[in-house]
């Protein structure tokens, strides 16, 4: 198989996706941007994200174009026993295969990881699934949202959108477990290089959203045997007795009270504009009234802070914020920037995604990078996430469109023009 000269530490990995909508190919365009040589299978008439949003035009949306670029594109219909035996040509001269179909799909597509694994025993599988290929929601289906939900991620942000909760916006589950396998892929490929053998790797969103509250994901039995016992039988109650979302918020907060307003760490309306600060460490705290002026009653007059005062409750915690947001509303964005730089308070301004592209900032840490992609042109996007100094990294290109690759990925399996012909007569390809 033809191995696309890519720069970056992965050049030269061979990658087959069979994924779609975000995680997977989150995930492979992280590779592609590492200089693995990716290669992605979709449908015919293309996998369901490429009509996402409001496409541009037919199976081009922007949110394809910003998950997949760097890519091959294949455009088969894997249900065909001939497209399977076009995969199983493919896969001895493959290092990595990603996919993130159900369990049980990519068995009966037969490109399921023993299969594959017979083919090639030096193979890095990884099969990304909502919550995990056992147990009782094995075969259910696992939107972001719905992972949110289930996991508690979404409680905890307790954004409401009417009476209900609503969702972290972007796809914070879908993207982080992108990350997650593509660190995995990579820890797997460097096992590789030690034991010559390849391996299984199983990811699942649900994981992914536990870790990212591990600090509230723990019970410690010598605080927690009594509380949370307590704490899930009174919610238990609330819900059969249809209690608002609101209330059972308030059950969790009588036993895990929420951290209280801290006036150091949040947003400021200013003269025109926001203001962010973020201070959590006594000398940072210093800073901010330094350069506030504000008179915080937790500190004293030897500069020392006294945080655990009984009279300090949440009534003096709002009213020192409203002391804070009076102060932070008379002046511009501008002047509390220049400000809070000269007494060195970590601060900025509240910015709209859009406001980056041209920012120094962006530019100076190569993040927009430039792409010309074959129907809609020239464009700008977000580059590589992070850098290397001896190889770097560097987008690859810009998405591909729907079975641009087909032809040539079938004629590196060993087929002529006349059998790629009757493939496509068949409809077993685009």
């Amino acid at each position: 198989m033809k191995v696309v000269e890519h720069t970056g530490p992965l050049a030269g990995v061979v990658v087959l996706e069979f994924t779609q909508i975000i995680a997977g190919p989150f995930c492979c365009q992280l590779l592609s941007d590492m200089g693995a040589s990716v290669t992605k299978f979709e449908p015919i008439g293309g996998e369901p994200w490429r009509a996402g949003g409001v496409p541009i035009v037919p199976t081009e949306s922007r949110v394809y174009i910003g998950l997949n670029r760097g890519k091959r594109c294949v455009e088969m219909d894997l249900r065909q026993p001939e497209a399977r035996a076009i995969v199983h040509k493919l896969i001895p001269e493959v290092d990595v295969v990603v996919i993130n179909y159900r369990p049980g799909v990519a068995e009966a597509l037969g490109i399921d990881y023993e299969t594959l694994r017979a083919l090639n025993p030096r193979l890095i599988y990884c099969e990304n699934t909502a919550y995990g290929r056992t147990g009782p929601l094995s075969r259910a289906g696992g939107y972001d949202i719905v992972v949110q939900s289930f996991t508690g991620l979404m409680a905890g942000e307790a954004k409401m959108q009417g009476d209900v909760p609503t969702y972290i916006y972007p796809a914070i589950a879908d993207f982080a477990t992108g990350m997650q396998m593509a660190s995995s892929i990579s820890a797997a490929l460097f096992a590789r290089t030690r034991t010559g053998r390849g391996q299984r790797i199983d990811s699942t969103m649900l994981a992914t959203a536990l870790s990212m509250q591990t600090m509230s994901f723990n019970w410690i039995d010598m605080i927690d045997d009594e509380v949370l016992p307590a704490l899930l039988t009174e919610l238990k109650q609330a819900r059969a007795q249809q209690k608002s979302f609101e209330e059972q918020l308030a059950i969790k907060g009588k036993y895990r009270p929420a951290a209280a307003a801290n006036v150091y760490y949040r947003v400021y309306q200013t003269a025109d504009g926001f203001v962010t600060i973020g201070a959590l460490s006594p000398s940072l705290r210093d800073k901010v009234v330094a350069a506030t002026g504000m008179q915080d009653p937790r500190r004293t007059g030897d500069g020392q802070w006294v945080m655990q005062l009984d009279s300090f409750g949440p009534a003096e915690q709002e009213a020192l914020v409203a002391q804070a947001e009076g102060i932070l509303r008379g002046k511009t964005t501008d002047e509390w920037m220049e400000i809070f730089t000269r007494h060195g308070v970590p601060a900025g301004p509240l910015n709209f995604m859009e406001e980056l592209f041209d920012h120094p900032q962006t530019a100076a840490n190569g993040l927009t990078v430039e792409v010309d992609h074959a129907i809609l042109g020239h464009m700008r996007m977000v580059g590589p996430a992070f850098q290397m100094s001896d190889t770097p990294l560097a987008a690859q290109g810009a998405s591909p469109t729907l079975g641009a690759h087909t032809d040539e990925v079938l004629a590196e399996a060993g087929l002529d023009d006349g059998a790629i012909a009757s493939l496509r007569a068949k409809g077993v390809i685009g």
